[in-house]
């Protein structure tokens, strides 16, 4: 998925001319800590919640108060994995996107993050879970989607990730149907060895923490 798919114009940017207070109240409204200052097009930088939250004079302008702005960029062509890398190691709850032209062309949030990443792994649609563990050389998508599709059952979603300290490979499968038991007998009829299964509800309760090892991943 790229960063363009994910571009919101719900959220409006700040101009110069804008104050401390209507800053503070957008963050509110939209429930981000950070927004981008933009000046005909052209990107200033992003403005932060502890930046303006103590400040004295809440009237004055974004330009008037000379606030620092960091500048984090991310244009609309490059992978989603370099946009949330760059919002986990800036700690950033949104970021403003550019164009070609290096202009801005809208922003993402954290928030709309979460909600693409779960439809990317189709979280949403009922079904359950399956995580397979094997040997790099014995991993085989074609035998793997065989076995779910021989049960009248469909892959949702496929990640493989390595098993660390070891040469296996991890391979978490999201099938449509929670009645697993024929899957796992035909998992073990081909002696692949079955690390875990869930089912919906307890897949969703493991999302955030999931999500969490996925962001620290991604930083490493």
């Amino acid at each position: 998925m790229l960063v363009s798919e994910l571009i919101t114009d719900e959220i409006p940017p700040l101009k110069t001319s804008d104050t401390v207070e209507l800053a503070l109240d957008w963050m509110e409204q939209f429930k981000v800590s950070h927004l981008a200052v933009v000046q005909d097009r052209q990107l200033l930088g992003i403005v932060s919640e502890n930046d303006l939250m103590d400040y004295e004079h809440p009237e004055q302008t974004i330009k008037e108060i000379k606030v620092p702005l960091m500048k984090p960029i991310i244009h609309h062509y490059q992978h989603t994995y370099d946009l949330v890398k760059l919002m986990n190691s800036l700690n950033l709850t949104l970021v403003p996107v550019l164009d070609d032209k290096e202009m801005y062309k809208g922003c993402i949030t954290l928030k709309g993050i979460v909600q693409n990443l779960s439809n990317m792994t189709a979280i949403q649609n009922p079904g359950g879970v399956i995580v397979l563990e094997m040997n790099q050389n014995d991993y085989s998508v074609t035998q793997i989607g065989n076995i779910i599709e021989g049960n009248d059952a469909k892959i949702l979603s496929l990640h493989v990730s390595s098993v660390p300290d070891s040469v296996k490979l991890e391979v978490t499968i999201k099938v449509n149907k929670e009645d697993m038991t024929r899957i796992l007998q035909t998992f073990n009829r081909y002696n692949y060895t079955v690390k875990a299964t869930f089912h919906q509800g307890d897949f969703e309760t493991g999302l955030k923490d999931k999500l969490n090892e996925f962001l620290h991943f991604l930083n490493i």
